[in-house]
């Protein structure tokens, strides 16, 4: 079940594993991940360590957005299993002392919804409100020129009503309109729904873009939003432990707490995305990627941990099913992939916040390099091919762009095991499997005890038994060092120093007193270091952490 009301903050000391299911495992040969598959790796989960599963979404959908594009919010998709069988995993997950989180687009459905066939259906409707409609413009266009994330305009013309509807996304992903009042009730009795089944909270997706008012250009951070969010909260999470998790791609430090400040009691964190868009360029984006920065990055978690130091809370990820895989992105996934995965992880897991883990992380999965546009899948990508071609992007530099920051790179199949499907299916997959499945995999994972499978299930164990991981204060060191990343973990009893080394070639640097220390080593990806000297020579993507006493 849930978590008691005692517990507020029990997701604090939790690691959190996402789960894709459409590619994590399949158990009937369709070559689509489902749930049964889950509930057959729940062990492989409960021995990394991890508290809480969070499921993308597995409602019922006609999969135009592979699950983003919700029918029935109280029903599955037949081809991830069935409602009995998504409570079978709810309760073997808690057996296991695992919890779940839902992941909930409340922004828009499906055009399949009911309430989006009953909306289309008559301009007199008692459904035409729970979605936004407009009549052309005088010449017979849009009502104006907002363009949809996806690409191509935000309005589509239905015949049947002869009336504009709005979708910050795809055409089938019609948006909801938060101003109606029975909307936001009907959202409110199927979270109810779901957590009465024993889930645990949810990730809300898109959720600053709730409060959008089209009419006047507004897509995020409407004049209504934390009305909105507050009233859900309160109609909704009250009286229950829940973990609300709001993604937020507009995000600053500033709104950051209007979301997730105690005294606001709206959601518990948000996902920011500022160390992922400042690796973009301004025209055409994630296809176009900027050369890697590490003292912006630094600047940005840097700016984030100070920022919701005492208040709030920090979401930390590397990746997820709409970005590249971590080891690829951050780190070298040649010659250093296993010390650079090993680095990344050191240094997320030990920051302030709940870390988070995409599937296959753990195993330091990489990006796959496809070589025509008809190999990829994701919608975002095939729609902003031609977007990006007309505007003088070569064809070699787009597949470039996407094989880099794609969101596919995420979406290819957990590699269980050697083998052309790695594990996860016996029939033939949805979308292909990285041909590194043969050497990158859990069954070598699992036998080696030097492996990043095992950096990661220490990680998250020292989340649970050292207090200064989860509450101590976050101190950068060497901000402006070009290569080094660098910080203190500080409470009144004990710190926790980390240093990485951010490249791939050995780098001699200084380090304040602050960090000279010595102490006992809790994680590292060479030999284990026992003492930080003030001058010193790491090696390629080195990561060491040391705990001492911070009354010295």
């Amino acid at each position: 079940m849930a978590p008691t009301k005692q517990d507020p903050d029990w997701w604090k000391n939790c690691v959190v594993y996402q789960i894709y299911p459409r590619s994590f495992q399949d158990s009937n040969g369709d070559g689509i991940g489902d749930i049964p598959g889950i509930i057959s790796r729940l062990d492989y989960l409960q021995t990394l360590g991890v508290g809480i599963i969070w499921l993308s979404p597995v409602f019922k959908s006609p999969m135009r957005d592979n699950g983003y594009d919700i029918s029935d919010y109280r029903n599955v998709a037949a081809q991830f299993g069935t409602l009995e069988e998504m409570e079978m995993l709810v309760a073997e997950s808690a057996a296991r002392n695992i919890r779940i989180l839902m992941d909930l687009v409340v922004n828009h459905t499906s055009d399949q919804h009911d309430w989006f066939q009953e909306s289309r259906s008559s301009r007199d409707s008692c459904f035409r409100e729970y979605y936004i409609w407009r009549d052309p413009g005088p010449d017979g266009a849009a009502p104006n020129g907002m363009q949809s994330v996806f690409g191509g305009p935000a309005w589509t013309f239905d015949v049947q009503t002869e009336q504009y509807y709005f979708h910050q996304f795809a055409p089938e992903q019609p948006d909801l309109n938060w101003q109606n009042e029975t909307l936001r009730s009907e959202v409110q009795t199927i979270i109810e729904f779901w957590l009465d089944r024993g889930i645990a909270g949810f990730r809300l997706d898109v959720i600053d873009l709730i409060a959008k008012e089209p009419d006047r250009g507004i897509t995020a951070n409407g004049p209504r939003l934390h009305d909105y969010l507050r009233e859900l909260a309160e109609n909704s999470f009250r009286g229950r432990s829940v973990l609300s998790v709001g993604e937020a791609w507009s995000a600053t430090p500033e709104t950051a707490l209007l979301y997730s400040g105690r005294e606001r009691r709206e959601l518990s964190m948000v996902f920011q995305f500022e160390h992922v868009t400042q690796q973009w360029e301004d025209r055409l984006g994630k296809w176009q990627p900027k050369d890697f920065d590490l003292i912006a990055l630094k600047r940005i978690f840097n700016k984030w941990q100070a920022a919701l130091e005492s208040d709030g809370w920090n979401s930390l990820f590397w990746g997820n099913h709409d970005l590249p895989r971590a080891v690829s992105k951050y780190g070298n996934d040649g010659k250093y992939r296993v010390q650079s995965a090993k680095m990344l992880a050191t240094i997320l897991h030990l920051m302030k916040g709940t870390p988070y883990i995409f599937q296959g992380e753990e195993l330091g999965m990489t990006n796959i390099r496809f070589n025509e546009l008809s190999d990829f899948r994701d919608i975002e990508t095939l729609n902003y091919h031609d977007i990006c071609i007309g505007n003088g992007m070569s064809e070699a530099d787009f597949i470039a762009g996407a094989n880099e920051n794609g969101r596919d790179n995420a979406r290819t199949p957990m590699q269980w095991e050697p083998g052309g499907t790695a594990g996860f299916t016996e029939g033939e997959p949805w979308i292909a499997v990285n041909p590194n499945a043969m050497r990158i995999n859990a069954v070598a994972c699992l036998a080696d005890k030097d492996s990043i499978y095992w950096h990661y299930q220490n990680l998250i164990a020292l989340r649970k038994k050292i207090e200064v991981i989860v509450h101590g204060r976050y101190e950068p060191i060497l901000p402006e060092h070009p290569e080094i990343f660098a910080y203190r973990r500080v409470s009144e009893s004990s710190a926790v120093v980390m240093i990485a080394n951010f490249s791939g070639g050995p780098v001699t640097f200084d380090i304040p007193d602050s960090a000279s220390v010595g102490g006992a080593s809790i994680s590292s990806n060479y030999t284990p270091r026992f003492s930080f000297q003030r001058r010193m020579t790491f090696l390629p993507y080195e990561a060491q952490a040391i705990i001492c006493d911070s009354r010295r």
